[in-house]
């Protein structure tokens, strides 16, 4: 069987040359950036970038293949520390909800900008991101730390309704502390 040959490295570098501006102009300009634009910022030929991307919808589904790989991992990583009991179950469903409404802001953009365009990759990274988040809730289930009809659908519901982008810090901390709450029972 032959094997498949590794990318050249000076091809590598602008594969995420590309990638990179696309992703910023993207968040920044919405879908509709001409790939010219995408090219000059890259710093790379118009050619270049179509040789790695022949279609802007194969530029973004990429994007968002870049961004699955980071969401998966996250909670891969959370998933993990739970079952070494190195944290509850209940503390990485709150620090998903902090990593979410405070860190990922631009994640959360390019998921707007690009809908339409890779709807077929954001719902495979959705249904992943449900199936950990399922994980999470079924251990705290168990660790009886979430009241026991909250569900995925809670969680999803929640971040819905986080604070808006340009929020505080104290506000992003006030919603944390209340979502926090409304997940788990009062065990004074």
């Amino acid at each position: 069987m032959p094997t498949r040959n590794p990318r050249r490295a000076d091809a590598q570098r602008n594969r995420e040359a590309i990638l990179r501006a696309a992703r910023d102009l993207v968040i920044a300009r919405g879908p509709e950036v001409g790939m010219d634009d995408i090219a000059s910022a890259a710093g790379v030929a118009v050619g270049t970038l179509y040789r790695h991307f022949p279609a802007k919808k194969d530029l973004v589904e990429a994007i968002v293949a870049g961004l699955e790989e980071q969401i998966t991992a996250s909670l891969d990583a959370a998933s993990a520390r739970v079952e070494s009991g190195e944290s509850t179950a209940l503390d990485e469903i709150i620090g998903l909800l902090h990593q979410v409404t405070v860190e990922l802001r631009e994640e959360r953009l390019l998921r707007h900008a690009v809908t339409g365009l890779a709807d077929d990759s954001l719902a495979r990274l959705r249904d992943r991101a449900a199936a950990s988040v399922g994980g999470l809730i079924a251990a705290a289930h168990e660790e009886q730390a979430l009241h026991p009809d909250v569900t995925v659908d809670d969680v999803v519901l929640l971040l819905a309704t986080a604070p808006a982008d340009n929020a505080t810090a104290a506000t992003r901390s006030r919603w944390l502390t209340l979502a926090r709450r409304a997940l788990s029972p009062d065990r004074r």
